[in-house]
């Protein structure tokens, strides 16, 4: 293990970020596998702070088809499972640990730079969320099927891992209008018998492997044995944002019968579209409020 003194290297091959990002996942290469901040006193300290906070901590799913929020939420802190993890099959999610240790803060920093700057349109994006996740899993252990509403770079640190990626195309616009017309900031669950398996990306990870999932790629993953240990940062930016808005808008338009174009088809469109959700949506949730008050329901 070494301090984190410097940027750790990141080998993402230019022409895969240039002709895949955010559309295509692909692999890469990486040294955060060597940092300290990734050793096993270090992870049981950041449990210790998130044990208060922000984490998400649940079961192994029985199969990758699962319903993501049937399987069952566990009842340990992620100290506690972090400790049972070899008795246990728990998976432990610490969300933005660079809010309990400064390390993380530089390292979400460095590592979103580097990403950066192999992307001309991110020198410049302006974002709307940047955060990172720490992974911890047991041995044999299933996270179901799912897509994230944000664009990933997932780092593996530790262990064992399997990783199965759909590009985001496998994706119809109806599944992705349904989750997007709430703007929450949560996973979206699909079917996984729906999609080509023809179209999976299957990536071995060990430590130093790491992989590009685009916004909206639907996934599941399986550890092999022993612990498993991950990293991840994931960011929205003001366009990603606004196409998100655009997907609410065609939401409603198929309620009253109508087939929207596909966003990206007419862009003064999707701007209206983008627009008038940001007005509507807070709208809708200050009538809701309104009446729970008024009539306690």
């Amino acid at each position: 293990m070494i301090t984190f003194n410097a940027p750790p290297r990141i080998d993402i091959d230019p022409n895969d970020i240039r002709d895949a990002y955010d559309r295509v996942p692909f692999g890469f290469s990486h040294e955060l596998h060597r940092l300290d901040v990734f050793a096993l006193d270090s992870l049981s300290a950041l449990a210790q702070d998130a044990s208060t906070r922000d984490h998400f901590v649940a079961s192994s799913a029985p199969r990758p088809d699962t319903d993501f929020y049937a399987v069952e939420h566990s009842r340990f802190t992620p100290s506690t499972a972090l400790a049972d993890l070899e008795r246990g099959r728990h998976r432990i999610l610490i969300k933005k640990p660079e809010e309990f240790d400064d390390r993380f803060r530089r390292l979400l920093d460095a590592t979103y730079a580097q990403v950066a700057e192999l992307r001309p349109d991110l020198r410049d994006a302006k974002l709307v969320r940047l955060e990172s996740t720490v992974l911890i899993s047991s041995a044999h252990a299933v996270t179901p099927f799912h897509f994230d509403p944000e664009t990933t770079f997932f780092f593996h640190i530790e262990g064992e891992k399997i990783y199965h990626l759909y590009p985001p195309d496998c994706v119809a616009e109806p599944e992705l209008e349904r989750f997007y017309k709430k703007n929450i900031v949560n996973i979206g669950q699909l079917d996984l018998g729906l999609r080509d398996p023809a179209r999976e990306h299957v990536f071995p990870l060990t430590g130093g492997k790491g992989l590009h999932q685009p916004h909206n790629a639907p996934h599941w993953v399986e550890t092999g044995e022993g612990r498993s240990v991950s990293y991840v940062i994931s960011f929205v930016t003001e366009e990603m944002h606004a196409l998100a808005m655009t997907r609410a808008f065609n939401h409603y338009l198929r309620k009253i019968g109508r087939t929207p174009d596909k966003p990206g088809t007419h862009a003064q469109t999707d701007a209206m579209k983008s627009q008038a959700m940001k007005f509507a949506l807070p709208l809708r949730r200050r009538v809701r409020e309104t009446i729970r008050t008024a009539f306690g329901r």
